[in-house]
Parts: structure tokens; C-alpha cells; sequence
């Protein structure tokens, strides 16, 4: 054989050999570019829920200004995620809407409607078989821990009733922070559900009472008293009752608002509402100050690029609106929440005017976000999709709200007064139905009307759009099985002829 075809024959095997261990050198690759995005897909998110309690949607100082109100923490989280500004609770005081909350379900399907007294059983009551927030995530492997205040119906300290391995209830704000803190810098083993659950600007309902003479100590500091009448914000603008507000909020208002009762708001003047705001806002800045605390400690332990934030409130306060402090009416300051969720390199800074019920959407949205199987049994949506921007064209027409007012201390004809309610909320319009009164309903056009000053209900021009909501409200009712809904509407079939 010549040499040169020798070296033909040698060449001709080197680039062959060469050939082969490039296909199988990229083969490799390509397997563990797959593997890896295996790995990645597989990746649990770390979730941070942060709740503050009666918080109103527009009470952070990027929406309202920071002259009256600072709260740099959660403008932050608003600066770099998505920001929910139809956000509501499903029920508009503590234990019905926490209840919603860690279960996902609506007032009726847990069996809690009103904040339980002490001598009630909670048995009789609650639906336990309802799974909660902490289980789905332990079951999935996830570390849980929850601190702060509860009023949940169940044990949070029974890992097996709760779901939760760490819990430490509180209602002084700073305790929440430092243990959520001291999680954080354990280095907590991936992924982690961590719950911190504050009690203000809760604590604005001793306040409320505190300005009448009372001398009820502040669970989470004390914060004194305005000393300069231009440090006082200006009263609301929906100071005034509704006109042609339902009978049944008349007497309410009445049952609701006495001296000695839990809403010794009745006489207030303008000057005490103002008080009273300057005080709700210093308690909205001590929480704030606190969720800096753990925003901080998120950043300084490299954790907050792999941590979803779910920052919400239970329920909101009237402080004023329509003569109201306090919750438990449907009224917006009352049910309309902040919501922001913010993923840090996973979606950007916006904002979204889609309707929301924080009670029922965010179980679904973190188990969604986690790559876990959002059970077909919760009602609730998912709103992963319109946090990410993707399109979300067939979102709802509505959402629900419900109570049932029955924190009333002051006798009425004899009795005590309670009304069962149910609230419908669309793009434009707010309905509102009840189980006592001569006139039992109310339409408002949030769009004109936007404080609620006005009841359209009785008004012929909104006749369509009244039985229009009607429709809608008993249409969820036969949907979701909500029998005292129905039982509502029956009433005003049978006894109203509007």
C-alpha cells in the first residue's frame, strides 16, 4: 500500500473517530441540557404569604400619597410585582375570611360566618374536613411555618390538623417578624411555605374606642395622640350615610354604634374621625416597618429570587366611610383589599383591574405557581396566568362577597339584630342583598359613583341592570350551592315587586 493512501486511509479514520465523538459528545450534552431542564422545571418556588389585618386597598402611600401615610416595604413589593386593584375578601371580618383564606372555599362551604364567641363549639360550626393551606403543602414536601395571629378554626400547633412544623401564634407585631426572621436566616431547607400573619392595623379598633375614653393597651406598641390639628388627615369624602341606603344598615348602624358597645363611633365628630385615621395610618407604618424586616432578611440570605410574596389583608376598615369604623358591611373600604404578588426575574412591575376574591384565589395561585394539582372541588382561580401576562380573555364576570352582621350590641324591638348578606361585584356595578327590611337591596354604579353615596336600586333607569345582577347572584347560588343566597333572592321575589 503507498503512503499516501496510507495516510488517506489513517486520515479518513481520524475524521471519522472525530465525527463520533462529536455526536456523542453533543448526544451528552443535549442529555444533560435535558436533564438540567428537567431540574429546573422540577424546582419548587419558596412562597412568603404575608396577611395584615382590616388593611383598606388603598391605604399604602403609593396610592394614596406619602403625605398623611409611609410605607416604603409595600411600595417595593408594588414596584417590582403585580398589583391587584379589584382585589376583595370573601367575607369582611377575621375568622370567616382567614377561614376562606387557608381552605380556598366560600363562607358556606366552611360553616363560618361570623367571628365565634367563646362559649359556641367550634364542632358544631366549622367544616373540618375541608383540607387547608399548610396540609397541601407539606404533603407536597415543602417546609411550613407560620407565626402571627391566627383565628383560624383549627389547631395550628397540630401538624397534622394544620400542616404547618413551626408555629408561633402572636398578636404583637414584632414577635411575627422576629421569628419569621430567625426562619429566614436558618437557612431553611427548599422550597418553604413561610406564613406571616400581622395583627395591625387591627389594633385601630381599640383605638376607635381608646378616643371615647377607654383605656385599652395596643397589642402591638403604643403610638399616642395627634397633637397638631394640620398632622390630621382630612375626613373621607363618603363621610355620609347612602342615600336610600336598606333599612336593615339603618338599623344596624344604630345596634352597632353605642357608647358602650364595640362601636362607640355614633357621636363621633369630624375632628375624632380625623383622630382616628391619623392613628390607622401610624399602625399601617409599624406593620409596614416589620414586613421590611423580613423583605430584608429574604435579600440578605439570597432567598428572594427563587420566593414568591402573596402580600394581602383579611378584610379592610370603613374608618369613617359612611359613618362606619371598623368591618362586616359590604361597603368598599370594608371588602376591597390590597393584593400584590411579586416573583422576582419570573414577571415584571403592572398592574390588573381583573376582579379577584383573595379568599378563594390564593390557595389556587400559589399551588399553581408551585406545580401542584390545584384540586377541581376549590372554586377559585388561578391568577398565575395574569400575573405572567399571558392572556386571560375568558377571566370572570363576577366574584361574591358574603356575611353576616352580627357583632351588633344594642337591642332593636327587643332583640339584637344580625342580617345575613350577599354582595355580587362586576366590572362596573356593586349589588347588595339582605335578609331583613322593607327595602333589602342596593345597586351602586362604582364607575360614577365610586363612593358609594347613592342607591340605584329603587331607581327605574337601573331596573335591567338590577335584575341583570339578580340573575348573576343566583346563578353562583345554584353553582356553588349557597342556600342562604337563594333563600335571598327568594325573598325579594316574593315580597318585592320592583
Amino acid at each position: 500500500m503507498s503512503v499516501k493512501k496510507q495516510l488517506f486511509t489513517f486520515e479518513s479514520i481520524m475524521k471519522n473517530q472525530l465525527k463520533l465523538t462529536t455526536f456523542f459528545s453533543a448526544g451528552l450534552l443535549l442529555s444533560c441540557s435535558t436533564y438540567l431542564s428537567a431540574q429546573e422545571k422540577e424546582k419548587k418556588p419558596n412562597i412568603l404569604f404575608i396577611i395584615t389585618d382590616q388593611q383598606f386597598a388603598e391605604a399604602m402611600s403609593f396610592r394614596m400619597g406619602n403625605q398623611f401615610l409611609k410605607t416604603p416595604n409595600m411600595d417595593k413589593l408594588a414596584a417590582e410585582g403585580v398589583v391587584f386593584s379589584q382585589a376583595y375578601c370573601s367575607n369582611p371580618i377575621s375568622v370567616p375570611s382567614r377561614s376562606s383564606l387557608f381552605t380556598g372555599r366560600y363562607t358556606h362551604e366552611t360553616g363560618i360566618s361570623r367571628n365565634p364567641k367563646v362559649k359556641e363549639s367550634v364542632s358544631e360550626t366549622y367544616n373540618s374536613e375541608l383540607k387547608n393551606m399548610g396540609q397541601y403543602f407539606h404533603e407536597a414536601g415543602y417546609k411550613t411555618a407560620y407565626y402571627g395571629k391566627s383565628h383560624l378554626m383549627y389547631d395550628l400547633g397540630n401538624v397534622k390538623e394544620s400542616g404547618f412544623e413551626k408555629v408561633i401564634e402572636s398578636d404583637n407585631d414584632s414577635v411575627v417578624s422576629v421569628n419569621a426572621v430567625n426562619y429566614l436566616k436558618t437557612n431553611p431547607a427548599n422550597p418553604f411555605l413561610l406564613v406571616a400573619s400581622f395583627t395591625n392595623p387591627h389594633n385601630v379598633c381599640e383605638y376607635a374606642r381608646n378616643l371615647r375614653g377607654r383605656n385599652q393597651p395596643l397589642s402591638c406598641g403604643e403610638i399616642g395622640y395627634p397633637t397638631q390639628s394640620d398632622s390630621l388627615p382630612p375626613v373621607p369624602f363618603n363621610l355620609n350615610p347612602q342615600k336610600d341606603e336598606p333599612d336593615g344598615m339603618t338599623v344596624l348602624r344604630s345596634a352597632y354604634q353605642t357608647e358602650k358597645g364595640l362601636f362607640p363611633v355614633g357621636k363621633y365628630s369630624s375632628t375624632d374621625w380625623r383622630k382616628l385615621r391619623w392613628g390607622y395610618y401610624r399602625m399601617i407604618e409599624k406593620v409596614d416597618a416589620e414586613i421590611g424586616l423580613i423583605l430584608q432578611t429574604l435579600e440578605n440570605m439570597n432567598l428572594d429570587e427563587n420566593t414568591l410574596i402573596v402580600f394581602t389583608s383579611d378584610h379592610g376598615e370603613c374608618a369613617g366611610a359612611h359613618g362606619w369604623n371598623q368591618k362586616t358591611v359590604f361597603y368598599e373600604e370594608s371588602t376591597r383589599v390590597p393584593f400584590i404578588i411579586r416573583y422576582k426575574g419570573k414577571f415584571g412591575a403592572s398592574e390588573s383591574s381583573k376582579l379577584v376574591n383573595n379568599g378563594i384565589d390564593i390557595l389556587p395561585t400559589m399551588l399553581d405557581f408551585a406545580g401542584l394539582n390545584i384540586p377541581k372541588e376549590l372554586p377559585g382561580k388561578s391568577i398565575k396566568p395574569l400575573a405572567t401576562g399571558k392572556s386571560a380573555t375568558k377571566w370572570r364576570e363576577y366574584i361574591v362577597v358574603q356575611n353576616h352582621l352580627a357583632q351588633a350590641t344594642a337591642l332593636v324591638n327587643g332583640e339584637i339584630p344580625t342580617m345575613e348578606g350577599r354582595m355580587i361585584r362586576t366590572e362596573r356595578y356593586k349589588y347588595c342583598v339582605y335578609s331583613k327590611g322593607s327595602r333589602r337591596e342596593s345597586l351602586v354604579d362604582l364607575q360614577n359613583d365610586p363612593g358609594e353615596m347613592i342607591n340605584l336600586a329603587t331607581d327605574p333607569k337601573f331596573r335591567k341592570v338590577l335584575h341583570q345582577h339578580r340573575r348573576l347572584l343566583r346563578q353562583f347560588a345554584k353553582k356553588q350551592h349557597d342556600k342562604t343566597a337563594l333563600t335571598l333572592l327568594e325573598n325579594i321575589d316574593n315580597h318585592l315587586s320592583f
